[in-house]
Parts: structure tokens; sequence; C-alpha cells
């Protein structure tokens, strides 16, 4: 097939890129004149320049194509709580769509997040029908995920073959903008080592890769998939990372309350904080996700979050961040 992808020069759509090109598939990859594309630049794809902000380019972008990967989204740290956040991941969702609907309905898999679908205080695991209980202006990329999946969803109901995967915190090497690695980086640099009261499920980039395509063949329009690992606490990651790396060190866990207080007035001083302000919101919640309905439909398998962690350590070490 001919595939049009978005975001694929990213952590992420590099991945999926590289493994369309390996199972025979042509890739049209949407880019802008700056992007950054040292993760493809070894695998043959066709460059479109354009932007989920210029609907002509998707429509130009989408000709021929026998299905869409829209990854494309804002989502390093620094940018979580952009002013552009909804007009990039809801606006840009909107213009992937009524392009793909004009240009001969070709299937479209969207890559949302599981912040998408719900987190908590405790842990719970959550699946797909989990209703959305989080605030959308304080949780912003949430927010903007969750209503971007409406948007799916009322294109699949009206004839758009539309699929959402809801991939969990993804770990692997090459993540250049460090969204998860910082994590594993600061634990390795930090002493102590700080933790939080919160968990996520960890999985590997490439097994999220393979889960989109397999969603791409497999998945129903109108449905969404979590493509989840093992859930984790933060100080089972922080134990994990540090067994991993073969070093000893204190782990220092306060309240929530006392981290959050500490680090907005470190902030509202212009001082280093300890953990990025933004990252907190999401840090000090429950993400802890059931990928049984992906399992079942999709095929799809993940790896240990021992493995998915082993290779960030091994790949920080080796590019001299860590």
């Amino acid at each position: 097939m001919r595939i049009f992808v978005t975001g694929g020069n990213g952590f992420i759509g590099s991945r999926v890129v590289r493994l369309l090109h390996a199972e025979g598939h042509q890739v049209r990859c949407l880019l802008r004149p700056q992007s950054r594309t040292h993760r493809i630049d070894g695998v043959p794809y066709e460059k479109h320049l354009g932007d989920v902000l210029d609907p002509a380019s998707l429509r130009s972008g989408m000709a021929g194509c026998d299905g869409v990967i829209h990854l494309a989204s804002l989502s390093s740290w620094d940018q979580i709580r952009s002013p552009k956040m909804r007009e990039v991941v809801v606006g840009g969702t909107t213009h992937v769509l009524e392009a793909a609907r004009d240009s001969g309905k070709p299937r479209v898999v969207f890559v949302s997040s599981a912040t998408a679908i719900n987190g908590s205080v405790k842990p719970t695991v959550f699946d797909e029908t989990a209703p959305f209980e989080l605030d959308g202006n304080k949780l912003l990329y949430a927010g903007a995920k969750h209503d971007a999946e409406a948007l799916c969803r009322r294109f699949s109901d009206g004839g758009l073959p539309v699929v959402t995967v809801n991939p969990v915190e993804v770990y692997g090497p090459e993540d250049d903008d460090l969204i998860t690695a910082s994590y594993i980086r600061d634990t390795l640099k930090d002493w102590p080592a700080m933790a939080v009261a919160g968990g996520t499920s960890v999985v590997h980039v490439e097994d999220v890769a393979r889960g989109i395509l397999s969603a791409l063949v497999k998945g129903r329009s109108g449905e969404r998939y979590i493509l989840g690992g093992e859930n984790l606490t933060v100080r089972r990651i922080i134990d994990l990372t540090l067994e991993v790396a073969g070093l000893k060190k204190w782990v220092l866990q306060l309240p929530n309350w006392l981290i959050k207080a500490v680090v907005k007035a470190l902030a509202f001083l212009r001082l280093p904080t300890p953990v990025l302000p933004d990252l907190l919101d999401y840090a000090t919640l429950y993400w802890w996700m059931d990928s049984a309905k992906a399992q079942r439909e999709l095929d799809y398998r993940f790896r240990s979050a021992r493995e998915a962690v082993g290779d960030v350590v091994r790949w920080l070490k080796a590019s001299g961040r860590a």
C-alpha cells in the first residue's frame, strides 16, 4: 500500500516509517521545510512538504494513498501547555480527517494517547470504555487528544474508516527530545533520585509501532485500542532503572502536595526545579491501562518494562546523555 504519514520523523513516527518500508509499503511523509529527518534518512520515502494546519497540503499529500497514519502533534514537555495545543491537535486532526474524506476515504489511524482515556489519584486500571474524568483545561494535552478522538468517532459515523490507538508512556532509544528518556536520565544523574506517588504503563516504542500498523490492517472503524505495557508505580520505574544501570542510590519520595508546593515556589522565583513543573500534573496521577482489547483484536504484544527501560539506559550512556 501507499501510506501517508504525518509526524513520520518523530520518535514513534520514525519507527512506523521504518516498519512500513520493511513490510513493503510505499511511504509518503508530511514534513515541514524545517523538519529534522535524521531518524528516517536511511529509509526510502517520498517527502511531501506541508503542515497539518494547511488543508491543501494534506489533500495533495493523500492523493493516491491507501491509508493515512496521523501522528503529528505537540508532545514535548516544553510544549505541554502551549497555546497552540488545541489548534495543532484538534484543528490539525480535523484537517486530516476532512482531507481523507475528500480524497477517496483511505483508511485512517489516529494516534492518540492513553491520557485521553483517563487517569486517577489512586491505582486504577482503565480500559477503552472508561469515562474521561480529567480536567482538560489543566491537562491540556489529555483534553485535546480526547476531543480529537470525538472527531474521529464522528467522521467514522459518517463513513470514513477511522481507527484510534492510545499508546501509553513510550520508551526507547532515539528519544532525542527526552520526552520519557528525561525520567531515566534524571534518575541516573540526580542525587538523590526523586520519586512521586503515581504510576504509568511502560511500553517499548517498537511495540507501539507494530501496534499502529496492526490497527491500520485489523482495527475496526470507530474503535479505540490501548497500546500498553506493564503497569508500574513511579517508584518501581526508578528502582528498575537503577537495577538495570547497576547503581545503588537513595530514592527520596516526598508527599505529592509537598513536592508540588516546593516546585511551584522555585518556579515562581525562577530557580532550578528538581522536576519540570508541567510534568508533575501528569506524574502524580496513575495512568494504568489494560491492553486486552488490542491483544485480542490486533494481536498486539509488548515486551517487559525492564527491556524497555534497559534500552533507554544503554542509549543514554552510549550517546553521552547520562
